[in-house]
C-alpha cells in the first residue's frame, strides 16, 4: 500500500508543478504585459526593479494557480490511471478508491492551508509592496487622488468609501458623518463625480442619487438627501508617504482586517438606551443597531470571508477533479486542461458576483462567496462515493 501510495502521489506532484509553473507563468504574463512592460519601455524602470516586481506577485498569482494546478493535475493523472485500467487493477487486489486517494486529499489539505497564509499574510504584503514598487517607478494611477475600495480619513469628520473609481466618476459611495469620533450618521449614494484642481491639489466630490441613513432617534428609515455643488470639503491629496498608507481593503492581511473592523465598530455611535422603552421596544431598538452597524461594515466582512472561503479552493477542486478523473477515462491532456478551466470559471464566478454586491446587504454577498465550496464539496463526495462503488 505504501508503494502505491508513493507512486500515486509522485505522479500527483510532477503533474502539480508543471501545471502550477503554466498558470503562473500565464497569470505572471498578464501582469506584466498591463503594467510592468509599458515602464520598462519607456524606460521608467530597470531590468532588477522589474524582476523585484514579478517575484512580488508570484505569491498573489500563486492563490489562483494552486487551485488550477490541483485541479487539473487529479483530471490528467487519475484520468490516465483509469485509462491504462490501472484502477481496475489496484480494485481487483481489493483497494478501496477512498483508501487509495488518501495521500491525495491529505495533500489538497496541505495546499488550502499554504493558500491560507499566502490569501491572508503573504499575499496581501506582497500586492502592497508591489503597488508602492510600480508607484516609485513613476507609474501613474488612475484613482491616485480617491482610490475605491478604500476606507479614506482624510475629509474633516468624515469617512468616505467608493466601490468603483472609473476616472472622474464614482459609484456606489458611502459617507460616514463623524462627531467625536463616532458615527452619527451615513450617506449613500449610487454614483458621484470628482472635480481636481491640480493647481491648488484639492478635489471636490458631488454625489448623485443619495439618501441620508442616521443613526439617533431610533429612526430607521432612510431619508432623501440632495447633495449641494461639492457635498464634501475639498479634499488636498497627501503626498506619496502619506498617500502609502491608505490601503485598500483587497490589500490587508486578515489582522489589519480584523484591525479595521473594530474600529470602524467603535466609531459608530450607540445611543443610550431611552427608559421609557418597554424591554420588548428596546431590544427591537438594539436589533437595529446591530442590523445597521453590520451594513456599514460589510466590505470589511465580504473581504474577511473572501479570504477565508477562497483558501478552501484545492479541497473542492481536489474532491471534484479525482472522480471527473476517472469518468472520463481518458489521457488527453487538453481535454483535461479544458475541463479544469470550465470548472474554474464556474467556481471563481461566485467570488466576482459577491465582491460586486460588497455594499448590498440585502444579497448576503459574505453567503454567495462560500456558495462554490459547498457546491464543489458536496458533489464531490457524491462522485466519490458513486465511483467507490463502481457506479
Amino acid at each position: 500500500m505504501r508503494i502505491l501510495h508513493g507512486y500515486l502521489t509522485r505522479q500527483v506532484l510532477a503533474t502539480l508543478l508543471m501545471t502550477v509553473a503554466v498558470f503562473t507563468f500565464l497569470l505572471l504574463v498578464g501582469n506584466v504585459l498591463r503594467e510592468i512592460l509599458t515602464l520598462l519601455v519607456n524606460r521608467q524602470a530597470s531590468i532588477l526593479m522589474v524582476a523585484q516586481a514579478i517575484a512580488l506577485l508570484i505569491p498573489f498569482v500563486m492563490v489562483f494557480a494552486l487551485p488550477m494546478g490541483m485541479l487539473t493535475a487529479t483530471l490528467l493523472v487519475f484520468g490516465r490511471f483509469s485509462a491504462d485500467q490501472e484502477l481496475t487493477a489496484v480494485r481487483a487486489n481489493g483497494v478501496s478508491l477512498t483508501a487509495l486517494i488518501t495521500p491525495i486529499l491529505l495533500l489538497s489539505v496541505a495546499l488550502s492551508s499554504i493558500c491560507a497564509l499566502v490569501n491572508m499574510q503573504v499575499g496581501p504584503q506582497c500586492r502592497v509592496a508591489y503597488k508602492e514598487l510600480l508607484l516609485s517607478m513613476g507609474m501613474k494611477r488612475a484613482g491616485a487622488f480617491l482610490p475605491e475600495k478604500t476606507f479614506i480619513k482624510d475629509f474633516p469628520g468624515r469617512i468616505v468609501y467608493v466601490n468603483n473609481v472609473e476616472g472622474n466618476h464614482l459609484s456606489d459611495i458611502l459617507v460616514y458623518d463623524l462627531e467625536d469620533g463616532k458615527v452619527q450618521s451615513y450617506v449613500r449614494a449610487s454614483e458621484g463625480w470628482l472635480r481636481v484642481d491640480p493647481t491648488n491639489q484639492t478635489i471636490h466630490v458631488q454625489l448623485i442619487n443619495a439618501w441620508r441613513l442616521v443613526l439617533e432617534d431610533g429612526k430607521r428609515a432612510p431619508i432623501p438627501f440632495y447633495a449641494a455643488e461639492s457635498y464634501l470639503p475639498p479634499y488636498t491629496n497627501q503626498p506619496l508617504s502619506r498617500r502609502a498608507e491608505r490601503v485598500r481593503l483587497s490589500d490587508m492581511t486578515a489582522f489589519q482586517l480584523w484591525d479595521q473592523l473594530h474600529e470602524m465598530e467603535k466609531r459608530i455611535a450607540t445611543p443610550e438606551p431611552f427608559r421609557k422603552l418597554s424591554r420588548e421596544e428596546l431590544q427591537q431598538r438594539l436589533r437595529e443597531l446591530a442590523e445597521q452597524r453590520a451594513e456599514m461594515t460589510l466590505p470589511i466582512r465580504v473581504q474577511i470571508h473572501h479570504q477565508v472561503a477562497f483558501s478552501f479552493a484545492c479541497i473542492g477542486f481536489t474532491l471534484v477533479g479525482i472522480p471527473l478523473g476517472i469518468r472520463a477515462h481518458r489521457r488527453e491532456t487538453t481535454f483535461g486542461i479544458a475541463v479544469a478551466l470550465m470548472l474554474v470559471l464556474l467556481y471563481y464566478s461566485f467570488f466576482i458576483v459577491g465582491q460586486s454586491l460588497e455594499t448590498k446587504a440585502e444579497w448576503m454577498p459574505h453567503f454567495i462567496l462560500w456558495i462554490p465550496n459547498f457546491i464543489f464539496q458536496a458533489i464531490g463526495a457524491v462522485l466519490l462515493w458513486r465511483a467507490n462503488r463502481g457506479i
